[in-house]
């Protein structure tokens, strides 16, 4: 009865297909590859897998082991010289199945079975996929932050050179600007007639002179700003310098005062003294 078996026979006896499994096998293992039916390659797969797994282990026992399933001496060999060093670092999964389609005649699902770590034309695809690097979603909202982080940091150095410079220069440059916004709207509100059409036209071509001359404006302006203000502190420097000097020379100034008030009072009391005799 067939209770509880639950593989495939493959429409054979036990013997003959044992027979045709380790045949099977020991091609696989020195060709690489080969071609069958699907229902015969999943039987395979059960079949040598645990077998090259049993490889991995090089001693005299699991190589009878193996040779009491596959009964060929060069399949055993190639098996433990070359295929276990390939398959070492893989833990299980060593045959994949590629489908090809029907086969004429019967009409039989047919398929290549091969060793995993032999296609190099597949390895070097899976290389690729690994190289490849993924990107998150949210690498997009990163690069906003960092934007705004270093826009942050452009106002507060900007500010920084605002503060730095005198409230002098800052006072001539906004009061400049103020004196340049009154015009440019008188002339946006006077109506644009033919003449005046065709003097901005001719203006037009001299722009990037009226630009320098603008910008030499402002500069101009903010020198002599700046040269009024060394004047300033030069004469303040003076003014302190010859402050000690007029608080010291005050003293002499009052005695000498005292002197000339203490003279007509002498001569008084010898006038009275000559009277009085």
């Amino acid at each position: 009865m067939r209770h509880g078996k639950s593989f495939n026979h493959l429409g054979r006896k036990s013997a003959h297909r044992k027979a045709m499994l380790s045949n099977m096998a020991s091609s696989l293992i020195l060709n690489k590859r080969i071609e069958t039916t699907t229902a015969k390659a999943k039987a395979l797969r059960m079949y040598i897998e645990p077998l090259i797994t049993k490889s991995k282990d090089d001693t005299t026992h699991s190589r009878r082991v193996v040779f009491s399933y596959l009964n060929n001496k060069y399949a055993v060999s190639e098996l433990f010289r070359e295929v276990s060093t390939k398959i070492a670092d893989r833990p299980g999964g060593y045959t994949r199945i590629l489908k090809l389609g029907n086969r004429l005649g019967d009409n039989a699902d047919m398929c290549i079975i091969e060793l995993v770590d032999y296609n190099e034309n597949m390895l070097a695809t899976s290389e690729e996929r690994k190289s490849r690097s993924r990107r998150r979603r949210g690498s997009g909202k990163k690069k906003t932050a960092d934007q705004v982080v270093e826009t942050t940091q452009e106002v507060t150095e900007v500010a920084d050179q605002k503060e730095d410079q005198p409230k002098e220069v800052t006072e001539a440059i906004e009061e400049q600007k103020a004196e340049e916004t009154p015009q440019d709207t008188t002339d946006s509100a006077e109506p644009k007639d033919d003449e005046s059409l065709n003097k901005q036209e001719a203006k037009s071509d001299d722009t990037g002179e009226l630009d320098i001359d603008k910008a030499g404006s402002t500069t101009e302006v903010a020198e002599e700003v700046k040269e009024k203000v060394e004047a300033k502190e030069e004469v303040a420097k003076d003014t302190s310098k010859k402050e000690p000097e007029e608080e010291a020379a005050k003293p002499e100034a009052k005695a000498e005062e005292k002197e000339e008030k203490s003279k007509p009072e002498a001569d008084d009391k010898k006038e009275n003294t000559e009277k009085s005799k």
